[in-house]
Order: structure tokens, then C-alpha cells, then sequence
């Protein structure tokens, strides 16, 4: 089992998580800038549970990982101060209340901090290679979240989303059984919450 390989045999939900009327609308401008500003506050809230997962997994990695993950948690750190400066600009208040959505996919990474070391890298790299195709997609961006679109859309992020299915790919590649299982699961469970991600941000 690769990376590469659960993508294709879950193309449909991976479709479905990257592909999206909200990511149309990013592209063409006709996104209601209210539903982009619902987003962002919430992946701000998402961002600041996610640097703790982030934090925790790679505590207890393996050697090898420790550089890459610790990196990953350095980024989304800085992600955060970048929310609140693009927050502010845009007249968002970020100290709403966490929506049901996201609290779901909050509680989904704080409970992956108690699976299997797969799992946990096979779920990382799902979630950032679906922002990177989904940003990708949603290219080169209407004005009004051009900027978001570039920030997502760097060689650098690219090059991190690749060493990240590295990671995975040499996990994968010696899981068996539960371990297996359980990093399959993980992956299908982010294609499942970054889908209601777009979802909830449209709809409210």
C-alpha cells in the first residue's frame, strides 16, 4: 500500500473532499464573501487544534520524522499569526463559537494522538495534500482570495506535502493488519471532514 494508492482506491470521497463548489467559487469570485469569511474563522479555531495534534505526533515519532513533523508545527504556528492578520484586514472576528463541523474533525485529531504512528502520518498528509489539490484547483483565484490561493500553492508547501507521503509511503509499506486498517481509516476519515469542511463554510 502506498500513499498514491489510497487516493485511487478512494477516489470518490477524495474527489468530493478537493473538488467543491466552494473551491469553484474561490476560483471564479462568485463565493459569497460571508461563506469565505464563515471558513476562515472556523479553520482559524481548526488551525489551533491542529498545531497541538501536530505537537503531540510528532513527540513520539520516529527519529526520522521528528525534523519534518516539528517543521509542520512551526508552519502552523505561524499560520495562525498569518490568519489574524488576513482576519483583521477582512473585518472577521475570530473569537466565534467552534462550529459542529469543525469540532468534529477537532475531536477526529485529538483522538488520532492515540492511534498507531501510520495512522497519525497517514492522516497529516491527507489533510495537507487535500489543501494543496484543493488550492491548486481553485487557481490563480478571484481578487478578493488570490492571496489565500498563493499561500497554498508554493513550491514550498509542495515540497512539504511530498516529504510528508514519504513518510507515509515507508509506513505503509510495513503496516499490516490493525495498523493498516486503522491508517486507511484515517485517511478516509479527513477526505470525510474536509469535505464538510467546504460544506459547512457554504451553508452555514
Amino acid at each position: 500500500m502506498t500513499a498514491d494508492a489510497l487516493v485511487s482506491r478512494h477516489m470518490a470521497a477524495w474527489q468530493a473532499a478537493t473538488v467543491h463548489p466552494f473551491l469553484v467559487g474561490v476560483r471564479d469570485g462568485s463565493l459569497p464573501e460571508d461563506a469565505f469569511d464563515r471558513w476562515l474563522a472556523q479553520d482559524y479555531l481548526f488551525a489551533q487544534v491542529l498545531v497541538r495534534a501536530q505537537a503531540r505526533i510528532a513527540a513520539a515519532a520516529p527519529l526520522a520524522d521528528v525534523g519534518l513533523l516539528a517543521g509542520g508545527v512551526v508552519a502552523t504556528v505561524g499560520e495562525l499569526g498569518w490568519f489574524e492578520e488576513m482576519a483583521a484586514r477582512r473585518g472577521v472576528v475570530l473569537d466565534s463559537s467552534m462550529h459542529p463541523v469543525t469540532r468534529a474533525y477537532c475531536d477526529f485529531l485529538l483522538a488520532l494522538t492515540y492511534c498507531g504512528y501510520p495512522a497519525q502520518i497517514t492522516a497529516i498528509w491527507a489533510l495537507e495534500r487535500t489543501y494543496l489539490q484543493s488550492w491548486e484547483g481553485a487557481r490563480p483565484g478571484a481578487q478578493p482570495y488570490r492571496e489565500f490561493v498563493n499561500r497554498w500553492t508554493t513550491a514550498g508547501f509542495r515540497s512539504y506535502v511530498g516529504d510528508l507521503q514519504t513518510s507515509v509511503d515507508r509506513q505503509l509499506e510495513t503496516a499490516v493488519g490493525e495498523q493498516a486498517r486503522e491508517a486507511e481509516d484515517a485517511f478516509l476519515w479527513v477526505a470525510h471532514y474536509e469535505q464538510g469542511f467546504w460544506d459547512m463554510a457554504m451553508l452555514g
